[in-house]
């Protein structure tokens, strides 16, 4: 019986990491125009797109659609260094965190078909780890490129100083858990041979 509760809420979680998967990945393809808008200017684009598409409004010589935004914001990042790196930034971050959510959702996979103890899963937490590390040392990057651009102890109050640890812990918890599952993979190989 509680294997079967295991597994139903092992599904569950994965359906809930494959939709922030997936919103991640929206996410990803929408970092320049958040970068280079400011929020209620998007939000504003998208509220009267959606209101001239519905019929609430009609059309004006001033109207600028929200796909025309879109695509300028690609080329609007690369226009000056702020952005720039800000937009790599957040692309790297985004990248990372796909792979982190897709070895999350093999872990989980594992789960559903009722063999944790792999080496596969091993093999995901360590994927996971390398990512946490590289978002831990992109934003050691980009706060020590903030000291220099700043000229100022800035960016120790940006959510950068926050990263530095909190990804390098959850590296280091995802190194510890690969090295679990390996052990346990082992042992459970060991145990399957003496029977």
């Amino acid at each position: 019986m509680e294997q079967m509760n295991v597994q139903k809420l092992a599904q569950i979680l994965k359906i809930l990491v494959t939709i922030l998967f997936f919103c991640n990945l929206a996410a990803l393809l929408a970092v320049p125009l958040l970068v280079t808008m400011p929020p209620w200017s998007i939000l504003r684009t998208v509220i009267d797109d959606l209101a001239l598409a519905v019929g609430f409004r009609q059309p004006s010589d001033l109207n600028f659609p929200f796909l025309l935004l879109f695509f300028l914001s690609w080329y609007a990042v690369w226009t000056e260094a702020y952005t720039a790196v800000l937009c790599l930034f957040l692309f790297f971050c985004g990248v990372c965190t796909a792979v982190i959510l897709w070895q999350a959702r093999r872990v989980l996979d594992t789960i559903v078909r009722r063999s944790p103890f792999c080496q596969e899963n091993g093999s995901s937490m360590g994927r996971a780890a390398v990512c946490c590390f590289s978002i831990s040392g992109a934003a050691l990057a980009r706060m020590c490129w903030g000291f220099w651009y700043y000229c100022s102890i800035q960016p120790l109050f940006t959510y950068n100083a926050l990263f530095v640890p909190v990804f390098l812990m959850a590296g280091l918890l995802c190194l510890v858990m690969s090295a679990l599952f390996r052990q346990a993979a082992q042992l459970k190989a060991e145990q399957d041979l003496t029977i």
